[in-house]
């Protein structure tokens, strides 16, 4: 079974930005969220292929309507709560990346 991030071969997605990005950051908070996603992997909490899988298994609108680094949360918060470190839910609200005004999707 194919999953939304396997989209090779699929037409209908448009034109690659080819653009050379210089920053690896374009708000704060992303540089945030690669800080958590180093600090829990170290910790043993979660390893890289959970990581790969948490991202690949957001459904399909989810996915494709998130930046690289919304997905990064989204499936640290998923394996957090997979694994009973927090409740369902309790990283959304006022400090979730969207509902603070950044850019998210750059």
């Amino acid at each position: 079974m194919s999953r939304i991030n396997d989209v090779g071969g699929t037409q209908g997605f448009g034109a690659i930005d080819t653009t050379d990005d210089t920053e690896p950051f374009h708000a704060d908070w992303e540089a945030r969220v690669v800080g958590l996603f180093n600090a829990l992997r170290a910790q043993g909490l979660f390893n890289t292929n959970e990581f790969r899988d948490a991202i690949e298994s957001m459904p399909a609108k989810e996915y494709l309507a998130a930046s690289y680094y919304e997905r990064w949360f989204t499936a640290i918060c998923a394996l957090l709560e997979r694994k009973g470190v927090i409740e369902p839910g309790e990283l959304d609200g006022p400090g979730e990346p969207a509902a603070a005004g950044a850019d998210t999707h750059g």
